[in-house]
């Protein structure tokens, strides 16, 4: 990858980050208009420059020193700008920052702030979600290795600069393995046929005989801690990926109040059963835009109430060097019941909208659809039903959590 010049993130309030948000709405506009499938090439530019994968760094080390819930508002907003944006580096920001305290987190870091992007290649249409079994294998191949294998639902891999796949060695051991994207070998394809975040390339990724430095391979390690019906994975905030899914949902919920207030406020032409001449003054369509604005500041605020436990956890973590089960556990619960419970009333917002439109609101031009076609795709990552149950589980019956965040 070309090193670019690279900027401090700014600080979430800052004019600076709300001129570069503005930017990404803007260009993701401009792309819809144009019917432009090129993806948010412009935003993906912007977060290289700005290194927004760092925001939560301390700033002392370069980073924006986001806490974990001016984290979660950020990525919020960011989706408000441009849905297919945040999902793409939802890899990136969970652990494009890296650790300084081994040297490939230290490199990583170095990459980072050059400007890299990271994504991964994890799951397989063969395998069971949340199992961490593949078919992809790293085999010796003289002092080095060769990767082989297939990866689906691999989000934002086709405009990453590096990856991270998950395989079993010769030996049947989980390993992961951090390579540039563009190694010979690795082969993008472009069939991602998902309902909603089209341009989020969650397709697939074919490997074949990828060669591997043994500097470039890992441990794929899922520590746990186990205490009978409380048993957790030993790692504090491990649920922010599945929390990241639903503030992309609520940046989408905060654009559609926004944007059927702009349709209505410009709409001209009302039905003789109306209330008033302009359709903006009806009190009725009023009541929409109302109740799609109570809505947004619902799931808001259930994102951002998790986010705040799961910062008590976090800190936890950093203060005692340890990982509290307590509050892991809480942070998981609470993150669960976020799930369950905006769900349904966001989708739900997404169909209301149309009640303040006319026909015109459902022509293909008006890209209204997007906003239900994009929350469904992110919710169905994986089934509410099973939140549901878990939830009622531990309430009841004081039961396990599974061990995998998902």
């Amino acid at each position: 990858m070309t090193v670019i010049k690279t900027r401090r993130p700014p600080a979430l309030d800052s004019p600076e980050l709300a001129g570069i948000l503005a930017e990404i709405a803007a260009d993701a506009r401009r792309r819809r208009e144009q019917g432009d499938r090129s993806g948010p090439l412009r935003g993906l530019a912007l977060v290289r420059e700005y290194v927004l994968g760092a925001v939560q760094l301390p700033v002392a080390e370069g980073g924006g020193g986001y806490n974990t819930r001016q984290y979660f508002e950020f990525i919020i907003r960011l989706a408000e700008a441009d849905s297919d944006l945040p999902h793409i580096l939802r890899m990136h920001f969970g652990g494009g920052a890296g650790s300084l305290s081994t040297a490939a987190g230290r490199l990583r870091r170095k990459q980072m702030f050059e400007g890299a992007i990271f994504s991964g290649a994890q799951a397989e249409p063969t395998t069971n979600p949340g199992t961490y079994n593949y078919d992809t294998t790293l085999v010796p191949d003289g002092e080095n290795f060769r990767l082989n294998g297939r990866k689906f639902y691999t989000t934002g891999a086709f405009y990453a600069d590096y990856l991270n796949i998950a395989a079993h060695d010769d030996k049947g051991q989980k390993v992961n393995c951090a390579i540039p994207a563009r190694r010979e070998g690795i082969n993008h394809l472009d069939d991602w046929d998902g309902i909603g975040q089209r341009e989020t390339a969650s397709g697939t990724i074919v490997l074949k005989n990828v060669l591997v430095y043994p500097d470039e391979v890992g441990e794929n390690t899922r520590p746990e801690i186990d205490d009978g019906p409380s048993r957790l994975r030993a790692q504090a905030g491990g649920s922010s990926a599945h929390l990241f899914l639903h503030a992309v949902g609520a940046g989408n919920l905060r654009a559609l109040v926004t944007e059927t207030a702009n349709m209505l406020r410009d709409r001209k032409r009302s039905y003789a059963w109306g209330n008033t001449p302009e359709p903006r003054h009806d009190p009725q369509l009023l009541a929409v835009i109302g109740e799609l604005a109570a809505t947004s500041f619902m799931v808001d605020a259930a994102i951002l109430a998790a986010a705040d436990t799961m910062e008590r956890s976090v800190q936890y973590a950093r203060d005692h060097g340890e990982v509290s089960q307590e509050l892991e556990r809480a942070t998981q619960v609470i993150v669960a019941k976020v799930k369950v419970a905006v769900e349904s009333v966001s989708l739900a917002a997404a169909g209301h909208a149309y009640d303040a439109g006319g026909a015109s609101w459902v022509r293909e031009s008006a890209h209204l659809q997007r906003f239900w076609l994009n929350m469904r795709t992110l919710y169905s990552h994986n089934p509410t039903v099973y939140k549901a149950r878990v939830i009622g589980d531990v309430i009841v019956n004081d039961g396990a959590l599974p061990l995998t965040f998902f």
